[in-house]
């Protein structure tokens, strides 16, 4: 029972506390699940990231689905599922219901706009981390260079972001010992 207690406050608070849709969620749900309740690793966390992406649909519910089966079978899955989507079904309802009325208020497009920073830093922290460990992985040069890569294709070439985690996902089910042997030779050099 503390299991589905722990759930519902895990996927409950990031699901309430994710303004901006599910981008600015996925380092709460960080914090929850690799932090606060320990119910994956950094790496296992950014696996169930990219695997969520390729699939259509948001991150935050995809996430919860995945993680609560993980923890608590079918019935951890339906209960953060819920949880992350009720905070939204609820405050949907509030705001349309009553802040309608004060939409023109300065006050209230001060409150959107001053939410937009703490957002930023928020996918700032979790996209250094992010390098962080892919430079364990892979090491500096190929990371920057996937980095560069993506950012053209997806900026310039305007290729959906989903399709280049899928190829890079492909690329690593095929090539796992070529990129471990390209991350351990350049930390070896770098030592």
């Amino acid at each position: 029972m503390k299991t589905h207690i722990n759930l519902f406050i895990a996927f409950f608070r990031s699901g309430i506390l994710g303004f901006g849709g599910g981008p600015s969620a996925i380092p709460l749900v960080h914090k929850e699940v690799v932090t606060i309740f320990k119910w994956m690793n950094d790496d296992e966390f950014s696996d169930v990231l990219a695997l969520g992406n390729t699939l259509p649909g948001p991150i935050n519910t995809k996430m919860a689905g995945y993680i609560g089966y993980r923890v608590a079978g079918v019935a951890g899955m339906i209960n953060a599922v819920l949880s992350s989507i009720v905070p939204s079904i609820l405050m949907m309802i509030v705001l349309l219901t009553t802040l309608t009325s004060f939409k023109d208020q300065p006050w209230v497009a001060g409150m959107t706009k001053g939410v937009i920073p703490i957002v930023v830093v928020m996918m700032a922290v979790l996209t250094w981390d992010f390098f962080k460990k892919s430079n364990q992985g892979l090491g500096w040069k190929v990371s920057v260079t996937i980095l560069l890569i993506s950012f053209l294709l997806i900026e310039m070439v305007h290729v959906h972001p989903g399709i280049i985690i899928a190829i890079l996902l492909c690329y690593a089910l095929f090539k796992p010992e070529k990129a471990k042997n390209a991350g351990n030779k350049e930390k070896e050099g770098a030592q």
